[in-house]
């Protein structure tokens, strides 16, 4: 089973990939270590109708693949519904079918030579929900300590697959002062220019200029805009919003 070390030596050479197919490899060397077949990194879209929206480099069948975009699983896939209620991972085996289609999905997954594994998520405030998955051939389970790995290596994988496909994002850094990035998220709660200043201890037209400032930076023409964006550049986080 893999170690630390090897878990670090991932890292660094993860560090260095430069295009799909080298993180491919890495993938399958994780394939390999672990004892698995299977390796699949994806965002949870609909790559059929979107695909310029997601990442994802994977090793499965392509009669598969296929038929898994074919039946518009992006979205709906129970190994995926279940990663967007975990943050730590988790062991397919644990999972329970909650609707009848999904047995039908494994049973069709099994067909193709895809049998147990484990998933660990890739949430990134402002994107759409992804995942690393490791999958072993019929027959195998997935164990703890395979889950373990995956856990060490999996974000430094997805995060590697964001910077390969939109390698503007390496050269993107925070677009938001601390004092533009406070007034947003109160505005993003809903609080008036006149509370968010009360909040802050500053005067409404101080107010109106962070967040005009803000947009100036962002190129929104309104707040909804300039949530949105700043949400998905990771400037602000659900989590700031929801906060309270």
């Amino acid at each position: 089973m893999p170690t630390i070390d090897a878990a670090h030596a991932f890292a660094l050479d993860v560090s260095r990939v430069k295009d799909k197919a080298g993180l491919a490899d890495l993938l399958r060397e994780a394939c390999a270590d672990m004892g698995c077949s299977w390796f699949a990194l994806s965002h949870h879209i609909d790559f059929l109708a979107a695909p310029e929206r997601g990442v994802r480099v994977h090793n499965y069948p392509e009669e598969w693949a296929h038929w898994f975009d074919e039946q518009r699983l992006g979205v709906t896939d129970p190994v995926h519904r279940e990663s967007q209620r975990s943050m730590a991972g988790f062991l397919w085996h644990n999972m329970k079918a909650e609707r009848p289609e999904d047995e039908v999905i494994l049973a069709e997954a099994r067909r193709h030579g895809i049998g147990d594994g484990l998933t660990v998520p890739a949430h990134l405030p402002g994107h759409a929900h992804g995942s690393v998955s490791f999958a072993w051939k019929p027959g195998a389970l997935a164990s703890a300590d395979a889950l373990q790995f995956a856990r060490m290596i999996g974000g430094l994988a997805f995060d590697a697959a964001r910077l390969i496909t939109y390698p503007d994002l390496a050269h993107i850094g925070p677009r938001l002062t601390r004092r533009q990035r406070e007034v947003l998220i109160w505005a993003a709660k809903g609080e008036s220019v006149r509370r968010i200043g009360l909040r802050l201890g500053l005067s409404p037209d101080t107010v109106r200029e962070h967040l005009r400032n803000a947009r100036q930076r962002y190129e929104a023409n309104g707040g909804i805009t300039l949530t949105v964006r700043a949400l998905y550049d990771g400037d602000i986080s659900f989590e700031d919003i929801a906060k309270r």
